[in-house]
């Protein structure tokens, strides 16, 4: 089992103070054959300090840690740039104000080693900036949705990266590269098991009335040019009406 390297990538700008919790939480895995790459844009607070002060304590753990910084092109250009650093047999991406459970890798990792998955997501748990936390199930059926599917909590096959990558469009990138990944029928497997922990009121859940419009043709966009019916236009419609409400509590 300890022969599966994981690659684990978090992108981050000016994020002093979430990155920590993040970081800690990929430092105390079960698992330990872990190579951690964090791809900074460019960050003009204390994060780079902070991710340097735990380089030791990865190499004390048995890990692997690589800060890169530069300049890049947004959050999913920084993803590839992250990917392309990586030499594991599965890549994660984790965000800089989320965090993974401690048995996520190790979770993982027997799961490839059983299924052979291309990408593989689980449960996720939801926090509002009221601090209330409820559970996003994943489910994975003929019926595409978002709604069912947790990026924070997906984990890809290295070699897959080689044909899909993001397009570094819009917000809903990570969407569209999962849809494309299931459209070509790729092994998708689904773990229900809380993996990760997201934090609600970050970029793409803060929604401003007058970008609600524009969000559901956006995702209806992703879903045409994957092949899937105009009937979807009221999946996003409702997707981004919910989200919106939401996002006011």
């Amino acid at each position: 089992m300890n022969d599966i390297k994981v690659s684990i990538v978090t992108v981050c700008k000016n994020s002093g103070k979430t990155i920590e919790k993040t970081i800690r939480s990929v430092l105390c895995q079960t698992y330990k054959n872990i190579e951690y790459i964090i791809k900074d844009g460019g960050s003009e607070d204390d994060t780079l300090e902070i991710c340097r002060r735990y380089e030791g304590e990865f190499e004390k753990n048995g890990m692997t840690m690589k800060i890169l910084s530069s300049p890049d092109s947004g959050i999913y250009d920084a993803m590839n740039r992250g990917i392309d650093e990586t030499t594991g047999d599965i890549v994660g991406i984790l965000n800089s104000d989320d965090s993974y459970e401690k048995e996520t890798v190790e979770i993982m990792v027997q799961a490839y080693l059983k299924e052979d998955f291309d990408l593989a997501f689980g449960d996720i748990r939801m926090v509002l900036p009221s601090g209330r936390t409820f559970v996003k199930k994943a489910r994975l059926r003929a019926y595409t949705t978002s709604r069912d599917w947790n990026h924070p909590t997906q984990f890809v096959k290295r070699s897959i990266y080689d044909t899909y990558r993001y397009r570094c469009e819009n917000i809903s990138d990570d969407m569209d590269l999962y849809f494309r990944i299931k459209k070509d029928g790729k092994k998708i497997i689904v773990i229900n098991k809380v993996l990760a922990e997201f934090m609600m009121g970050g970029v793409s859940s803060t929604i401003p009335l007058h970008e609600v419009g524009e969000r559901i043709m956006r995702r209806y966009r992703i879903y045409r040019q994957n092949g899937y019916s105009a009937l979807y236009f009221f999946e996003c419609a409702g997707f981004e009406i919910v989200k919106y409400v939401g996002s006011k509590f």
